[in-house]
């Protein structure tokens, strides 16, 4: 059974405000999460509680993974310069 994923509405502003370029290769990453929450090179953020990113080129996807409701809530979209603030 595959996982919902939400995007907060940060998420999309920011999803909204990538480079048309960049829309195409995140918007993937971001749906194969509901099959797997936990895909090859994802990493547990540091000091980050339950925070998870990926990588996508200089991008970074941040979400929370909720095992026992079956939810990835993505948080935050933005470029690796910006996204941890």
């Amino acid at each position: 059974m595959p996982y919902v994923i939400h995007l907060k509405p940060a998420a999309e502003r920011d999803l909204a405000s990538l480079p048309p370029e960049i829309q195409p290769r995140i918007r993937p990453r971001i749906d194969a999460l509901a099959v797997d929450p936990r895909p090859p090179g994802v990493r547990k953020m540091k000091g980050g509680g339950r925070r998870w990113r990926i990588r996508v080129g200089d991008y970074r996807v941040i979400f929370l993974i909720d095992d026992a409701g079956m939810l990835v809530t993505v948080t935050r979209i933005g470029h690796r310069s910006d996204v941890y603030d």
